[in-house]
């Protein structure tokens, strides 16, 4: 275990991308929808109690009349102050005001979670990247289809991204 990450709760934002019903309910692997979300919780508990946002991206479907069910976020997960963002590709930037609300609120370091790893928190996470924010990965905190996609994110993409943790080493100076 390496020292805990202090991180600025003012420059610092936490972004779960799709912990919906529909989503935490499939089978994942290595860490079960239940526990990503668990994980997901601590964390966004601990970013409130700190004063810095929690961004909850999901999914919505396009040129359907009615989203599948379980399309919500997971009942509980958001508070009130939470950032919203409904997204209609696998990444959490392209087509949303997701920058624009995040640099309004001078946030420059990111901290992911989410399903799936190397899916939806991957591709939003590249995009963050590019856009100039430090990228922040919470191992425990994610998931994926098999365990071979989760560890090629985790142990091959994300370290050249930014920096893997887990949620036991997200700590905030001050």
């Amino acid at each position: 275990m390496t020292a805990p990450l202090a991180l600025d709760p003012a420059r610092t934002a936490l972004v779960l991308v799709d912990l919906m019903d529909r989503i935490v309910a499939l089978p994942l692997e290595p860490h079960k929808g239940t526990e990503v979300l668990s994980a997901a919780q601590e964390l966004a508990t601990a970013f409130r109690e700190a004063g810095a946002p929690v961004v909850l991206i999901r999914v919505e479907r396009t040129g359907v009349a009615e989203q599948p069910p379980g399309s919500g976020l997971v009942a509980g997960l958001a508070r009130d102050g939470d950032l919203e963002i409904v997204k209609r590709t696998i990444g959490g930037f392209q087509g949303t005001d997701l920058d624009e609300r995040l640099r309004e609120l001078g946030v420059r370091t990111l901290v992911f979670g989410g399903i799936a790893t190397n899916l939806g928190v991957e591709s939003t996470a590249r995009a963050a990247g590019d856009l100039g924010y430090d990228l922040v990965f919470v191992e425990d905190a994610m998931s994926a289809f098999t365990p071979a996609e989760h560890e090629a994110s985790v142990r091959l993409d994300f370290p050249r991204l930014g920096t893997v943790v887990t949620v036991g080493e997200v700590r905030f100076v001050g």
